[in-house]
């Protein structure tokens, strides 16, 4: 790639207003290219976000939103949002939304908004196990480019290895090593990824800044949050006959990052819960450098390492 960029990001969360078919308001946006057979989740995620966000004018903020994926998305092509109003109230506001393809639904999410009060604070910093005082910075790591630079194996591809090194909009480097080709560094139910975008975040239409950095985590948290469960399994993306997908996903956005802090590092703790009969859970949570827990992630996937036929 000659322009190392995030605007697959933006290009992600722009929307176009549509007519309403099923629920009260709609907006239509296009899945981004990925070497994968079908489109990357976050994108659903975050343009959800946004179509939601979009239909709340008074001030209150997003806070959480739960979501299930019910089929994957064709890449390049539209999906319509359709966004039913539940409740408009002086603190809080609801709305649903549901992602169309091809006439069905594939996507469904509750997003909850707030007006936001006066009241104590806490944040929970980094847990133990990452020995925050040691943590390598992520100029001391490689990037993904560098790290996969002369490395190939399993069924990693040009493109996908292209798309892994700087086609997802966002530079990303782990701690302790990624789960490209094989499990670096030990086997652990754990790891934490350093992340930022390659350049500013552009503004996007329809969304002020806040809510595109909103939409911004929503739509980098799904790269990733699965890989703490393939560490611990001893998994690599690259492994012949891993499927993955995702299906379902909650987020909780707890404070706003300060000015600037966006286009910056953050610190993304994942943590496997749960593997089995096909399915694993995993958490994370994002941090800004100085340990302020800006946000809280769990979804489950679905995990196989054979070669058994797509759900």
């Amino acid at each position: 790639m000659t322009d190392i960029t995030s605007e697959i990001f933006s290009a992600a969360v722009t929307l176009t207003p549509a007519e309403p078919e099923h629920l009260d308001l709609a907006f239509t946006a296009e899945t981004q290219p990925c070497p994968w057979p079908k489109a990357y989740g976050g994108d659903l995620v975050a343009q959800a976000a946004a179509a939601a966000m979009r239909t709340v004018a008074d001030g209150k903020q997003l806070h959480s939103m739960h979501s299930y994926f019910m089929r994957p998305a064709e890449i390049g092509e539209k999906v319509r949002y359709e966004v039913e109003v539940l409740r408009d109230g002086r603190g809080y506001a609801t709305r649903q939304v549901r992602g169309y393809q091809g006439g069905k639904a594939l996507y469904v999410c509750l997003a909850n908004f707030a007006v936001g009060e006066p009241g104590a604070s806490y944040t929970d910093g980094p847990p133990d196990w990452l020995g925050a005082a040691d943590l390598a910075r992520p100029e001391e790591l490689p990037s993904s480019a560098a790290y996969l630079a002369g490395r190939n194996g399993g069924t990693m591809t040009t493109r996908s290895k292209d798309y892994w090194s700087d086609g997802r909009g966002f530079d990303m480097r782990h701690v302790p090593g990624p789960v490209y080709l094989t499990v670096e560094g030990r086997q652990a139910s754990h790891q934490a990824v350093w992340l930022r975008p390659f350049d500013a975040l552009r503004p996007v239409e329809g969304l002020t800044d806040r809510q595109r950095d909103t939409a911004a985590l929503a739509y980098v948290c799904d790269y990733t949050i699965l890989e703490p469960l393939l560490r611990v399994l001893g998994l690599s993306w690259a492994r012949e006959g891993l499927v993955t997908a995702s299906l379902d996903h909650a987020m909780w956005f707890h404070r706003a990052p300060q000015s600037q802090a966006a286009d910056g590092w953050l610190l993304y703790v994942q943590q496997a819960v749960a593997a089995d009969a096909g399915r694993g859970l995993a958490a994370g949570r994002f941090f800004t450098p100085d340990g302020t827990h800006l946000a809280t992630v769990v979804q489950e996937g679905m995990i196989r390492a054979s070669q058994e036929e797509h759900r």
